[in-house]
């Protein structure tokens, strides 16, 4: 099994097997999780396959099965279902586990971090294309979002991102060559910032959060039209 596989095993075997516990059964949203994984995912492959392309970040056959969609190896297709359900997990374990928190100046905290210095970065490197691509889209959501549609519940949403942290930069970490000689995934230096996180670049940060609040904005309203209905 390829190195990219074992860390997708990784990711996914724990929240899995706690999606079965009592409190919280974390199986029950799976009606509503997996159409927002799937409908978002599609769009990230899509954008993946395009950067692929034109290089703007790419695969170290070494580390891959060598099944392929498109440009993209199986794993990184796989990529899309696991990460998110992982969070998402984490997510609805932190709503169930602390329904009582009180969020609101992380919340705005966060969200305000995030605009700036993802508008400041699109501003300045609007010729990098991960750069330009991730801070905007990451910006445009939350503005969106969180102050015009107010949602209720993206301070839950703020304090899982930063908790998810910490396995983000376990396995991105491993993706980028924390831990090998060479990288599973290689990102044009053209393209990016040049700063990162070990071995992270800065811009999966935004990357991972654009992903992520489309998924839980999408899981929170099907949510709502279930109840309703």
């Amino acid at each position: 099994m390829s190195l990219y596989l074992w860390i997708i095993f990784g990711t996914i075997v724990f929240p899995f097997l706690l999606s079965f516990d009592k409190k919280i059964h974390f199986y029950t949203h799976w009606k509503t999780g997996f159409p927002a994984i799937l409908l978002v995912g599609l769009f990230f492959l899509v954008w993946d396959n395009y950067f692929t392309v034109h290089e703007v970040w790419g695969f170290n056959s070494k580390y891959v099965q060598g099944i392929y969609l498109f440009r993209l190896p199986l794993e990184e297709v796989l990529f899309f279902l696991v990460v998110p359900y992982a969070c998402l997990f984490v997510y609805e374990v932190i709503k169930g586990y602390f329904p009582n928190l009180k969020l609101d100046l992380l919340g705005r905290a966060f969200a305000f971090a995030m605009v700036l210095s993802g508008l400041l970065l699109t501003i300045f490197y609007l010729k990098n294309w991960y750069t330009m691509t991730a801070c905007s889209l990451s910006s445009l959501l939350i503005i969106g979002i969180h102050f015009r549609l107010k949602a209720q519940w993206f301070n839950y949403f703020a304090l899982a991102f930063l908790v998810c942290l910490i396995p983000f930069l376990i396995v991105n970490g491993a993706l980028t060559g924390f831990f090998t000689d060479e990288p599973v995934v290689w990102y044009s230096e053209s393209h990016i910032v040049g700063i990162r996180i070990g071995t992270i670049p800065l811009e999966d940060l935004y990357y991972n959060l654009s992903m992520l609040l489309p998924i839980v904005f999408i899981h929170e309203a099907l949510k709502k039209h279930k109840k309703k209905s």
